[in-house]
């Protein structure tokens, strides 16, 4: 079957699941029904509590007022210690092909099924009410309800990690957490702490490279791409083995924020990833993502310059190409925000047949840190009860008891091995489904000691910032002096200069100059800031520059998902905004219209249209594209606007499309912009997109399109926007 079709089959078509039915069976719809405590008994008032006399104390005999003040008072459980801030969806994952040869998992050997999952994204330092746009790495956790059980890919958005081995994860927590003694900042690394942690720990600065690019600001969890992190191992039926990484690739591309609009964000609208993604399904607008693999034999474990074992490091795609196994579709939002999106516990530890582990040590932690942390939050052992963790496969164990224990279970055995019950429940055969490690020989005497393998420290972040576009390297220059420039203790400052020069010299002279500390001459002291650091094992295979890893490389050839925001006012144009606008969601795109107050706009022709937001409750940051229509009345009205003028800059200043029609061109001669006005024919100049009187909208409209896809025109990148 031809690869295209099969990717065209598998639509979101929003059918309903087996996972679908379950829930929905367990869910409760009070539309209609009286009300009544949680033991089932009637409750004729609710506003006032029972008292001896209407002014005298509270009797401690209303349960009803007991046990609605008790479960209020319990309703919050432990946030999450990372990944706190966080938003998720329903949809399927479906397969394109069957890969046999690869693993027995039955999830990659049936295109006809569509396995529902459960995909939670998150923040990581920030606590639940923090903001969605900090810099910061992405949880991109997936819970895929198998017939053979619960799989859970718990990734990020970032295929590399700050460290090396679990042990070192409660530092690295307490390090980026907001400092003990004042609880500041919130959700930012930007502070002495985290610095001089990572000052010492040059293991890290392949990470640091990630996160001080635009990838810790993503646009929308739509676009944002996810990663495995660890080398795992995929089992077929005949026993062979073979590593594996994990790829999430979103259908429509990789896009980001820019610094400034992330930070303005987080003040006009801290919900702005979480809004995004709720608005998309709402809108149908599936956000899509194709599952990849990077398959490495057995035989080649030590074929690279790396150690496939160190979470530090990646596979380049250069080297190993990901092959698209197939997609994931999220068409459905959750129905309670704490009961699904909350409540929902992630594992690494939950797999299936066909899918197992590698020595990789900071995988080996996570296995068991998981487990025990949820076992905290939720309450207990029984954790996996709680129905969005309920596994689409029967449940058959002699564990019973504990805390929040759910199933009723028949019988009097408890134990294995029993006589009473004919000693069910029994062990399932490996070859009839039951899961078993793959047989790795392990030998080695115990040591507190790390794998020479792993320590080229510097080899994969020059990798990263060689791959950049120039664009991309000035964002990671300008991170760098925020986030130092927030530390007080220079000595910090200055070892992190000698660090990043053992990736770039360069760069660090750069970052050198704009937080006033010594530029790195001194070879003695840059050694010194390297540690134990071992160079590259020359002779395997490697790459110097890896396209793959630049956004600009990744780009979508669609404006599906996009935001565009339509300025408009009294006696507006409507015949260009109708074509505009038809464009835009013929195109799947987020049309608002934004106007100085909300209410009915009438054009110049007596068309009426009803305003989505106005100036005070909006802004620039929150589009990817403005459009601005011509009409006399409106563009006059406008002029006396600031807020249209600052909308234009602030565009033009994160280089996003602006398009401009008619008489509004003359809005531009009034911006900041330096954009001159013409009132004649279509004209397209780095995604500023204008077109006189008497056009053709047709070909407007193609061009605007166009700009909109293109998505930044950093061409016109410069700071003398006043915005």
């Amino acid at each position: 079957m031809d690869e295209n079709k099969m990717k065209k089959d598998i639509s979101g078509d929003g059918r309903e699941t087996e996972k679908d039915k379950q829930l929905e069976s367990w869910k409760e719809n009070s539309d209609g029904k009286g009300l009544t405590t949680n033991h089932g008994v009637k409750v004729d008032h609710t506003d006032d509590s029972l008292k001896a006399g209407q002014r005298g104390p509270t009797l401690m005999e209303d349960f009803h007022f007991r046990e609605k003040m008790m479960h209020f008072d319990h309703e919050r459980i432990p946030e999450r210690v990372v990944h706190a801030r966080g938003s998720a969806a329903h949809g399927y994952f479906q397969l394109y092909e069957p890969v046999p040869e690869l693993t027995k998992a039955k999830i990659f050997n049936d295109p006809s099924k569509q396995t529902p999952v459960f995909v939670r994204f998150s923040t990581v330092v920030g606590f639940r009410g923090s903001a969605d746009t900090v810099r910061d790495v992405r949880g991109f956790a997936t819970k895929f309800y198998t017939e053979e059980g619960n799989w859970d890919l718990v990734g990020n958005n970032m295929p590399v990690f700050f460290i090396q081995d679990a042990i070192k994860f409660p530092d690295l927590v307490h390090a980026i957490k907001p400092e003990p003694h004042n609880e500041m900042p919130q959700a930012s690394a930007a502070h002495d702490n985290f610095w001089d942690f990572v000052s010492l720990m040059p293991e890290s600065i392949h990470m640091i490279m990630w996160v001080l690019s635009d990838r810790a600001i993503p646009k929308s969890y739509s676009t944002m791409q996810g990663f495995g992190v660890h080398t795992f191992r995929l089992i077929n039926a005949e026993g062979k083995s073979r590593f594996v990484k994990f790829h999430w690739k979103p259908v429509n591309g990789v896009y980001s924020l820019v610094w400034d609009e992330a930070q303005k964000i987080a003040g006009k609208d801290p919900d702005f990833n979480r809004r995004d993604l709720w608005d998309l399904i709402e809108a149908g607008v599936y956000p899509e993502y194709e599952l990849g693999m990077q398959i490495v034999e057995e035989e080649d474990e030590f074929a690279f310059d790396f150690d496939l074992l160190d979470p530090t490091k990646i596979i380049p795609e250069e080297l190993v190409p990901v092959k698209i196994v197939g997609k994931m579709v999220l068409n459905r939002n959750p129905d309670n925000f704490f009961a699904e999106t909350e409540q929902v516990a992630f594992h690494p530890g939950h797999v299936i047949p066909g899918i197992d582990f590698t020595n990789d040590p900071l995988l080996q932690g996570r296995l068991f840190s998981y487990l025990d942390t949820q076992i905290t939050r939720l309450g207990g052992t029984n954790f996996n009860e709680i129905p969005i963790n309920r596994p689409l496969a029967e449940v058959h164990n002699n564990q019973r008891d504990g805390f929040m224990r759910q199933t009723i279970n028949k019988g009097r055995t408890n134990y294995s091995p029993n006589s009473l019950r004919g000693g069910h429940p029994l062990p399932v055969p490996e070859e009839m489904g039951g899961y078993r490690h793959y047989m790795e020989k392990v030998e080695g005497k115990k040591i507190r000691e790390r794998s020479n393998s792993f320590k080229d420290f510097f080899s994969q972040a020059k990798l990263f910032y060689d791959s950049m576009s120039d664009t991309e390297k000035k964002h990671i220059l300008e991170a760098f002096h925020f986030e130092l420039g927030k530390v007080e203790v220079m000595e910090v400052r200055q070892r992190m200069v000698y660090m990043m020069a053992n990736v770039d010299m360069e760069l660090a002279r750069k970052i050198a100059a704009g937080i006033g500390a010594d530029p790195p001459e001194d070879e003695k002291m840059v050694r010194e800031a390297a540690r134990d650091a071992r160079p590259r094992v020359t002779g395997r295979k490697s790459v110097d520059v890896s396209p793959a890893l630049s956004q600009e490389n990744l780009k979508g050839t669609s404006i599906k998902g996009r935001k565009v925001a339509i300025l408009v006012d009294n006696g507006f144009d409507y015949q260009a905004v109708a074509k505009v606008r038809e464009m835009l969601m013929d195109n799947d795109a987020m049309v608002h219209i934004v106007s100085q107050f909300h209410g009915m706009i009438k054009s110049s022709t007596g068309e009426e249209l009803k305003t989505d937001k106005n100036h005070v409750t909006t802004a620039s940051v929150l589009y990817d594209a403005i459009f601005i229509p011509g009409g006399e009345e409106s563009v006059q009205a406008m002029k006396k606007q600031g807020d249209v003028i600052h909308f234009i800059n602030e565009a033009y200043k994160h280089c996003k499309p602006v398009g401009i029609t008619g008489e509004a061109v003359e809005l531009l001669s009034m911006s900041a912009t330096g954009v001159t006005e013409t009132q004649m024919g279509v004209r397209s100049d780095m995604g500023v997109v204008t077109a006189g009187k008497d056009v053709n909208m047709s070909e407007f409209v193609m061009k605007f399109k166009d700009a909109i896809m293109e998505h930044r025109h950093w061409g016109r990148e410069k700071t003398g926007v006043p915005a």
